[in-house]
């Protein structure tokens, strides 16, 4: 989805009729970081699953 609006009203929809405020300010919450986290990850270089791994496997090898 591209507008806010769009996204809060989707996100609205799928949440359960008896959800509390709370319930909807946290949903809020992790809407917008998971936002925030995708455009960091388009906009500065971020590390693909397998370079993770390779990076990774020095300190995970026993």
């Amino acid at each position: 989805m591209s507008n806010p609006k769009a996204e809060v009203t989707s996100m609205l929809e799928a949440l359960p009729d008896n959800s509390s405020f709370e319930d909807i300010q946290y949903h809020l919450y992790v809407l917008e970081k998971v936002r925030r986290g995708l455009e960091r990850a388009e906009t500065e270089s971020a590390v693909s699953h397998d370079d993770a791994k390779a990076r990774l496997a020095k300190w995970l090898a026993a």
